[in-house]
């Protein structure tokens, strides 16, 4: 196992480094031994990610960027680069909910933000960071899609039609590149306890958010949200030489709910009829 999930030496960057799933994924690339480089638009969040890393004996930078903005993504795989002259890993991460609106009154300047920053983030992530790879010869990505790129959703048609968008762009860049020595995958979380989840149940039921979760919840036979930690842990499992030979594929991080549909588990309902 020793040299499997061995990072030392490596560079690590990761967009939507300020986020709760960016942050454990730093926190995790970094005590595995890589050098992790956060990119975010939220500075103070960015800066807290590389201080925790810091904190806990890890090297971290920040760099700020609109990772929709081709001159910003290029900055910041130049940082990367400057800093420590490859880039071995990169989570491609960033992204944002929008605003929950069913699709009849979504707002269009909503929808491009989010599909800008979700969709065309990504792919600029991947223009600018698979040249660096290839040059190397070695490299692996991770995009963060979601549940929501294999099941719709109301309320989110921005959302979920830029995490579809997100695995079309895993699938073609991992073809384009198969041959050349880099991997390129995506993860699909169903909720995941952070800032964006509770945010969602928040808008979804203003009054009640709680109820918002425990209904959702209640269609995951696992009965929990996954952690920060457990999406990290699966970034680097698809980083790592432990997954070989897998690209252009996605990994469900869902406690079951896509098996199931989100149909109760029978445990689940013999706990409601004691």
């Amino acid at each position: 196992m020793g040299h499997a999930m061995d990072f030392t030496g490596k560079v690590a960057l990761i967009t939507g480094g300020g986020g709760d799933i960016g942050q454990a994924a730093a926190l995790a690339f970094a005590t595995h031994g890589a050098k992790v480089v956060l990119v975010d638009i939220d500075e103070a969040a960015g800066l807290a990610g590389a201080r925790r890393v810091q904190e806990r004996g890890g090297d971290a930078r920040f760099v700020r960027a609109d990772v929709s903005r081709g001159d910003d993504v290029r900055h910041y795989v130049q940082a990367a680069l400057d800093a420590h002259g490859a880039i071995d890993c990169f989570f491609n991460n960033a992204g944002i909910e929008g605003v929950i609106a069913p699709t009849q009154d979504y707002d269009e300047a909503m929808f491009d933000h989010v599909i800008n920053v979700n969709l065309k983030g990504v792919f600029l992530g991947l223009r600018h960071v698979l040249p660096v790879m290839l040059h190397q010869g070695a490299g692996t990505i991770v995009n963060t899609a979601s549940i929501t790129a294999i099941f719709g959703g109301a309320g989110m048609p921005a959302y979920v039609a830029s995490k579809h968008g997100v695995l079309g762009l895993t699938k073609a860049a991992a073809a384009d590149v198969a041959r050349l020595g880099v991997r390129v995958n995506a993860i699909c979380p169903g909720p995941v306890d952070t800032r964006m989840m509770h945010s969602i149940e928040a808008h979804r039921n203003p009054a009640d958010p709680a109820a918002v979760g425990a209904a959702v919840r209640a269609g995951i036979p696992t009965g929990a949200y996954s952690t920060p930690e457990e999406v990290a842990n699966a970034v680097l499992y698809l980083c790592s030489a432990l997954s070989g030979n897998v690209t252009g594929t996605h990994l469900m991080l869902d406690g079951g709910r896509t098996a199931t549909g989100g149909a109760p588990s029978p445990n689940k309902v013999q706990e409601k009829s004691k």
